[in-house]
């Protein structure tokens, strides 16, 4: 089977579940959103030092794959959402960072590479909360997909800032 389907021609495509929609409904912009933040993350790992900042960053980018999943079904319902468990995992990891890195006030982007790439990726993170909440107004979206998007940012934001304490380069503005 080929990648190229000639299906979305006219300007729909296919949720997961199967619907047809327009490309530019809004489940289809929180979709590309997605698509955006994991390509961003991937980007970023490839200049992580630290291991578990780059195995982090792996594991988020699976946990969106059911993010899509989950934002693409309709009828029957995404088989993998995010949980509850999966909001409180990002909580207690931004709290361990927490503990460890120090900061004092507004930290400015960019003091390593690494972080400078998983700030970009914080950023669009942001992006797909502000679909998603979008979406939420005509759309039923979990509870538990909202919470774990708004505590993403925080988890990327503190990853930055490990990568930036590895090479003792945190400064505050």
């Amino acid at each position: 089977m080929s990648i190229t389907t000639k299906g979305g021609d006219g300007g729909e495509t296919d949720l997961w579940s199967g619907e047809r929609v327009a490309k530019d409904d809004p489940r289809i912009e929180a979709c590309g959103e997605v698509d955006e933040l994991s390509s961003f993350l991937g980007f970023a790992r490839l200049a992580c030092r630290l291991e578990r900042t780059a195995h982090a960053l792996e594991g988020l980018q699976r946990d969106l794959v059911r993010v899509g999943g989950e934002i693409a079904s309709l009828d029957p319902p995404f088989d993998d959402p995010i949980r509850r468990e999966d909001e409180e995992r990002l909580t207690a990891s931004v709290v361990e960072l927490e503990e460890g890195i120090h900061l004092k006030g507004f930290v400015l982007p960019g003091r390593t590479e690494a972080s400078a790439r998983i700030d970009l990726a914080r950023t669009c993170s942001r992006e797909l909360e502000r679909r998603v909440v979008s979406l939420a107004r005509s759309t039923a979206v979990s509870p538990e997909l909202r919470a774990y998007l708004n505590r993403l940012s925080d988890f990327l934001f503190m990853l930055a800032r490990a990568e930036e304490a590895e090479e003792g380069k945190i400064e505050h503005a």
